[in-house]
């Protein structure tokens, strides 16, 4: 009984003093109301949000912290629904497909992780990579390494020569036959089957290519590659398995055949027209515009030799094509979830991303909820994530200004705290 109780009050020493830390927070972003606050003390205690206060608390305990924000803007941890972290934009990397061993890919995605994090994304969508991004999420889970909270697609699925057929541009001794083990879909059996081995793989999510794509080593860009029974079947069997699917899409047709089969996103949308709009408006579905990666590889593709001679007119074609499309979406009201195919551009500039919605008419607080209460929601970590609240992770970021004014503030991160952990003061 004596042990009992010396044990009890060991228990409430320790609970009584563990060290929390108080945030003084000049301006506090409230995501969920849209609205900017001002002189607030977040107080975390381990990795969760304890309280948020009025004005500047200081704490009882000696051995507290105490954080000066009083002169910074604070706000949750970004979301970016869609970056690949395996990998990063350079002019060798269609030839890394073939040089680089599965190690290799995973110290690099190291550095990627890190390099996200640092600039303010506490938790982002890996939408597609070669599984090293499964035992990325692991690791930075356990710990071992610094990174974003990571919701991994694993493989994305692809159909035979489709965007995402690992296959593509190979010489055909080396090409093979890729099926559903392999991410590559063609029926509905497949479509089942490639869902399953997502999940048996570890993913979270699934992603699918619903058209073709501007980097992949094929002709279209645009035209649709999956029928809507195959995506009926994996979004219904994606289902069953708790995933949500997200649908990469440049032509309007396959974008229209993805809402029609249950998909949750659409990622890029470029050609998009006012009756997909309707449709996705009607399906609850979301777009994830990706602005800056149209931006960057239309640019790249003017530099000689960065592309492989069949991506450069795509590029050219598509990449202009993203912001105008994603200012009229919003004006017709289509639900928008920040993402922005971080890889495709370098990353860390994820947040120019807010710079170009706010460009095409979307008003910045609106911006900062796309990356907050909208990713989280889609994740159905709404409770958890995107917010500043009692009993929320304490994933906590700050700028030097109130980007509600100056939203290229949010190109620069000046403090980053992620689970309880400070990562960047």
């Amino acid at each position: 009984m004596k042990t009992l109780v010396n044990l009890l009050i060991l228990v409430f020493t320790f609970t009584a003093t563990a060290q929390n830390t108080y945030l003084h927070c000049g301006k506090l972003i409230d995501t969920k109301s849209g609205k900017v606050l001002s002189e607030k003390t977040i107080v975390v205690s381990e990795n969760i949000i304890k309280s948020v206060e009025d004005g500047y608390i200081n704490p009882k305990n000696s051995n507290d912290v105490v954080v000066n924000l009083k002169s910074k803007t604070v706000m949750p941890g970004l979301i970016d629904m869609h970056v690949h972290i395996e990998s990063e934009t350079n002019p060798k990397s269609y030839l890394e497909d073939y040089t680089l061993n599965d190690a290799d890919v995973a110290f690099n995605s190291l550095k990627y992780a890190e390099i996200t994090l640092l600039n303010g994304f506490t938790t982002v969508r890996d939408l597609g990579g070669s599984g090293v991004n499964v035992a990325l999420r692991n690791a930075i889970n356990a710990g071992k390494v610094k990174g974003p909270r990571i919701f991994t697609a694993e493989k994305s699925l692809a159909t035979t020569g489709g965007h995402a057929d690992p296959t593509n541009g190979a010489k055909q001794s080396l090409m093979g036959n890729p099926g559903p083990k392999e991410g590559v879909v063609n029926g509905v059996e497949d479509a089942k089957k490639a869902v399953r081995q997502r999940y048996k793989n570890g993913a979270d999510l699934i992603k699918i290519t619903a058209t073709g794509g501007v980097l992949s080593v094929a002709k279209s860009g645009q035209n649709p590659q999956f029928t809507v029974e195959e995506i009926k079947a994996i979004c219904d069997t994606a289902k069953d398995y708790g995933f949500h699917v997200a649908a990469h899409a440049h032509g309007d047709e396959g974008m229209q055949r993805a809402i029609l089969g249950g998909v949750k996103t659409i990622e890029h949308g470029t050609m998009m027209s006012a009756e997909t709009m309707e449709l996705m408006k009607k399906n609850d579905v979301y777009l994830v515009p990706t602005i800056i990666a149209g931006k960057f590889v239309s640019e790249k593709a003017k530099i000689s030799n960065y592309y492989p001679d069949v991506i450069v007119p795509k590029a050219l074609d598509i990449g202009p094509k993203i912001q105008n499309m994603f200012s009229r979406a919003y004006k017709a009201g289509v639900g928008i979830a920040f993402g922005t195919d971080a890889a495709v551009f370098y990353h860390g500039d994820n947040g120019k991303e807010f710079g170009y919605m706010v460009e095409a008419g979307m008003p910045a607080i609106e911006a900062l909820q796309s990356a907050t209460v909208t990713g989280a929601m889609i994740l159905n970590m709404e409770d958890k994530i995107g917010q500043i609240k009692q009993g929320y992770f304490a994933d906590i970021i700050a700028v030097d200004n109130d980007p509600t004014k100056t939203i290229s503030t949010m190109e620069k991160v000046s403090f980053v705290m992620k689970n309880g952990v400070i990562y960047k003061n």
